[in-house]
């Protein structure tokens, strides 16, 4: 008889483990807080290490159809001046790179899993070893026994707090971030797929990010905003007079928005204990500034699955998978707040530095930045 894996979680990450999981022979279960299983919009980049595991788990193609992958773009500042203007060649990257609105990647995995597979409205409080297997436990009073836990579930909750309950607090970068998704507003793009500015402390991007949606967003130091603004309206009618027609009139076609302040953790030496393990932001938040947080719980997944598929001790399995992923990431989280400095700071002298060698480095240069990164990130990891 098949093993049991109780996953908390059915955003991204959990979806994927369940998908990996299965392929390695085991059964899944998972358990999900929201009243409802599909995510909402804004948009989620992959680069080729994400397709690697995609590929993996059998859902590249429906992602890669309903997704776009931009080509030609604008670097400007906000006031609309061209600094520069580049075209991407297909597999400078050695892989695919798009955008996707985020329902389009989360709702092909799943259709992979299954709604059945899934059991909504239901909170994790924390779990108990019960002999040889785990108890998960739930806010409704139930109690769910399987052979191993996966906690999928962000940045803060339960199965994190529970194996780490003395960790500090999330760590604020100091940056607010917004992020909108529209459909309608193609032709403000004209023959671009993307504009990208860059400003004192100020960075968005508006990219395309389907056959006919736009996924943007922006970040900026939360001191620069009038003391306690949240609400994204506000936030944009506080900023886009800085910006051009393109921004101000993109922005004013969207009504699909959110704020949020960008928080991640530093790396924690042990991930998981016993039955029990992290995956995805549970394991290690990102911010946004790596391009990386999808593609690093894809690659979790797949690496979670091939391990245990390999090593039939659980607790083992477990540990080699976090021994696995855990340098990788740690370097990524590293590079993301590195990348928001730079992007997010003030100074005028480091803001022209900046300016200047996104202006004149050449597409080569950047794309080997990206491979790099893309190796760092672990692809290798998906091809055991």
């Amino acid at each position: 008889m098949a093993r049991t894996a109780l996953i908390v979680g059915a955003g991204i990450g959990g979806l994927s483990a369940a998908i990996a999981l299965r392929q390695a022979g085991w059964r899944t279960r998972l358990f999900e807080r929201a009243a409802s299983p599909r995510e909402l919009g804004f948009g989620v980049g992959l680069a080729p290490n994400a397709f690697v595991a995609l590929r993996s788990l059998g859902v590249a193609d429906v992602v890669l159809s309903r997704a776009f992958a931009p080509r030609r773009g604008e670097l400007r500042r906000p006031d609309g001046t061209v600094l520069r203007r580049a075209e991407l060649p297909p597999d400078t990257l050695g892989g695919p790179l798009v955008i996707a609105l985020r329902p389009a990647l989360h709702g092909a995995l799943l259709d992979a899993v299954g709604l059945d597979a899934i059991t909504l409205a239901s909170e994790a409080m924390g779990f108990s070893p019960i002999g040889d297997r785990i108890a998960l436990h739930l806010a409704n009073g139930d109690v769910v026994e399987g052979d191993l836990l996966v906690g999928a579930d962000g940045l803060g909750w339960a199965i994190r707090r529970a194996l780490h309950p003395d960790e500090q607090a999330p760590r604020s970068s100091g940056l607010v971030g917004v992020r909108g998704a529209v459909h309608g507003a193609l032709d403000h793009l004209g023959d671009l797929s993307a504009v990208y500015y860059l400003g004192r402390g100020i960075e968005s991007m508006f990219v395309r990010a389907s056959d006919t949606g736009i996924y943007w967003y922006f970040s900026l130091p939360k001191a620069l905003l009038p003391n306690g603004t949240q609400d994204p309206a506000a936030i944009v009618a506080h900023i886009a007079p800085r910006f051009d027609a393109t921004f101000r009139a993109i922005t004013a076609a969207t009504d699909d928005w959110r704020t949020d302040e960008l928080f991640d953790r530093d790396p924690i030496p042990v991930w998981g204990k016993g039955l029990v393990t992290l995956l995805g932001d549970a394991a290690h938040p990102v911010l946004p500034h790596t391009g990386q947080g999808a593609a690093q719980a894809l690659m979790d997944a797949v690496a979670l699955g091939k391990t245990l598929a390999m090593e039939p001790n659980v607790e083992r399995a477990l540990r080699a998978y976090e021994d696995e992923r855990r340098g990788k990431t740690a370097a990524l989280l590293y590079q993301g707040r590195r990348t928001a400095r730079v992007m997010g700071t003030t100074n005028p002298i480091v803001c022209t530095l900046r300016d200047l060698a996104v202006r004149l480095a050449p597409v080569q240069t950047f794309a080997k930045i990206f491979i790099r990164i893309n190796r760092r990130a672990g692809t290798a990891v998906t091809r055991h």
